[in-house]
């Protein structure tokens, strides 16, 4: 049986929350890289050399890639057969998450984004609470990812129940209109995260785990998906929406598509978007 120290996974959320604002990942600059290849908007051409550039000081100097440094989101995949030690005075893995990002934010001079009531509008001033989902596996598995929601992305996503007869069109139009509406709001290129299937929450589960279960830009292992996610970048992108909102061939740097069983009399889906800085990171113990 594997044991996990809990001070230690606290330690390494605090890493990984300022890691993953103040870094941008490989697999986005890969993308932005082929984009640049084919975009001919001189303004689009510029806004994609800001971003370097931005990401590059962001990392040199420990600054946020964007003020706006998201509600921190955790996706926990924890073995039946993983132990884990209560130490330093931390009672439960929840604590462990909580505590490390809320040091993270504060160290890190990341902005807190975190209101205790959504109408009263009171900050808690930390920016806990945490966003935990919980997947109990087989075996020793540990393993934790975060990403960090933006407001400007997170508001512009959406989600629909569909009767079956909608069909693989009427998916494909929701979620080209969802990208459309959201215009330069999500800070483009975006990422689209889609979720088709399962049930009313569970859609909207699925298309936020499309944003971090692989490398960005690859595709669905399945091949149906795989097309259809080829087909909704070339929409996406045929929008005209560009980088910032600039105007260009690059609306979307991927689009992102995962599945599940669903009713037989309903057919939900849900888009999740995501900014261009694509803050997601993970570690396993």
């Amino acid at each position: 049986m594997k044991t996990i120290h809990l001070s230690e996974v606290r330690d390494r959320i605090k890493d990984l929350v300022q890691k993953a604002n103040f870094e941008l990942q490989d697999d986005v600059l890969a993308v932005i890289t082929s984009m640049e290849k084919v975009e001919e908007s001189p303004a689009a051409l510029a806004v994609f050399e800001q971003m370097k550039q931005n990401a590059d000081v962001a990392r040199e100097e420990r600054l946020g890639l964007c003020q706006d440094t998201g509600l921190a989101v955790f996706f926990v995949e924890l073995g039946e057969d993983v132990e884990l030690d209560k130490n330093d005075g931390i009672q439960s893995l929840k604590h462990a998450i909580e505590e490390g990002a809320r040091l993270g934010y504060q160290e890190g001079y990341l902005r807190k984004s975190v209101v205790e009531d959504p109408i009263r509008r009171k900050n808690t001033g930390d920016n806990t609470p945490v966003f935990i989902h919980w997947e109990l596996e087989p075996g020793e598995t540990f393993k934790i990812t975060f990403i960090a929601k933006g407001g400007g992305a997170e508001n512009m996503s959406a989600i629909r129940m569909f009767a079956p007869a909608a069909g693989q069109e009427g998916i494909e139009d929701f979620v080209v209109e969802t990208a459309e509406r959201g215009g330069s709001n999500p800070c483009p290129p975006i990422i689209v995260g889609v979720g088709v299937g399962g049930n009313f929450e569970y859609s909207a589960l699925l298309a936020k785990k499309a944003l971090l279960r692989r490398p960005l830009g690859s595709h669905n292992s399945d091949p149906f998906y795989a097309e259809m996610e080829k087909r909704l970048l070339e929409r996406i992108n045929k929008l005209g929406i560009g980088p910032q909102g600039m105007g260009g061939r690059c609306t979307a740097l991927a689009v992102h598509v995962e599945s599940f069983p669903c009713h037989i009399a309903s057919m939900p889906a849900a888009v999740n978007i995501q900014c261009h800085s694509h803050r997601v990171l993970s570690f396993e113990m």
